[in-house]
């Protein structure tokens, strides 16, 4: 019996909108009935499993129809899910329920202050990062939204483009607006300014690449920790906003070096045992103690 798996990166419009996408392969058999089983196998918070049973629809996005895309909708997520968790989708011919799982991280992980407890997607989890009101956040969100995304997560963005992408008007006042935000996420580990590339189209690259214009980047790393164990208080105040965020270690773009203040920091850390960790690591800088929020 030919079972068809599809395995997906959940977009933060899935989770809001109680939606999946559905493999092409069971459209033709499941789009002209009133109701599809869906079958939901999930851990809660990576340990308690848990099955849900839910009864969706199948339709055609609206905003998709040329792409043929197909939607299941009507399935109520788990709340421990985050943007970017994987999740398998399973059919077979012979029977009417579609199966989707997630699976469970060996140890929940912790991706700038949002715990995750199942696989995910480091692309799909920067891309679908949700900013917040400040200044800072609405740049981060161009960076991370609207850079150029690696595959472990990390993204670049041309500073110069900033202006015109993150919504901080223009002007004197919106200079000046984005000035103090970028120096903010650089003083609290988010971005590094590296140099960088775009092409004819102002596309850009990290490293710089040969023959393409040169440009100031910002570049994003993700900061990936483990989390605490579910049950934990330290885990239930994961997603405050407005918190001191202890000095750690993090790492820098590829090539990129610690500078001399940044050494220093991290040795006064250690020596008033603020952390534990032995000498910089090459390639890793230090993020002293800061007020962090939205």
């Amino acid at each position: 019996m030919r079972t068809v798996t599809r395995r997906l990166a959940l977009r933060r419009a899935d989770l809001d909108g109680a939606g999946c996408a559905a493999p092409q392969e069971c459209v033709e058999v499941l789009r002209d009935r009133p109701f599809v089983t869906v079958v939901l196998e999930h851990r809660v918070r990576g340990v308690t499993p848990a099955r849900q049973v839910f009864e969706t629809s199948l339709h055609q996005d609206g905003e998709l129809r040329q792409d043929g895309e197909w939607r299941f909708s009507g399935i109520d997520w788990p709340a421990d899910l985050r943007p970017g968790a994987l999740v398998s989708v399973s059919w077979q011919a012979a029977r009417d329920e579609v199966v989707m799982r997630t699976v469970a991280l060996d140890e929940p992980m912790r991706i700038d202050g949002v715990d995750y407890f199942h696989e995910y997607d480091p692309r799909v989890v920067t891309h679908e990062y949700a900013p917040g009101t400040s200044n800072r956040g609405k740049v981060l969100h161009a960076v991370r939204r609207l850079g150029r995304v690696f595959d472990d997560g990390s993204a670049v963005f041309a500073e110069s483009d900033l202006a015109a992408r993150c919504g901080l008007g223009r002007g004197a006042r919106g200079s000046f607006l984005l000035r103090n935000a970028v120096e903010q996420l650089i003083r609290e580990g988010y971005v590094t300014r590296v140099p960088g590339s775009v092409d004819s189209a102002g596309h850009p690259s990290y490293p710089a690449v040969d023959g393409q214009e040169a440009a100031e980047m910002l570049f994003y790393a993700p900061l990936i920790e483990p989390a605490p164990r579910p049950g934990d208080a330290e885990s239930e105040e994961a997603d405050r906003r407005d918190h001191w965020v202890n000095g750690f270690v993090r790492k820098l773009p590829p090539g990129a070096q610690p500078s001399r203040k940044q050494l220093a920091l991290h040795q006064r850390a250690v020596e008033n045992e603020q952390i534990t960790d032995g000498p910089l690591a090459p390639g890793y800088t230090f993020v002293q103690k800061h007020h962090r929020n939205g």
